[in-house]
C-alpha cells in the first residue's frame, strides 16, 4: 500500500465542541456568501427562463 501522511488519522470521529453548540447550517452558510463564485447565478438562470418563455 503507498504511504498516506494522514493515513492514521483519515477514520477518527469529528470532534465535537463540549462548551458550542453546533451553529445553524444558515448562519454557516451566510458566512461564506459574500465568497460565492456564483454570484449573480439567479439572475442568469431567471434572464434565461424568460428568454425561452
Amino acid at each position: 500500500m503507498a504511504y498516506f501522511p494522514y493515513q492514521d488519522i483519515l477514520n477518527l470521529p469529528r470532534p465535537v465542541s463540549k462548551i458550542h453548540p453546533p451553529m445553524p447550517l444558515e448562519q454557516r452558510a451566510a458566512q461564506f456568501a459574500p465568497f460565492s463564485a456564483l454570484d449573480g447565478l439567479d439572475d442568469a438562470i431567471a434572464e434565461t427562463a424568460a428568454s425561452v418563455n
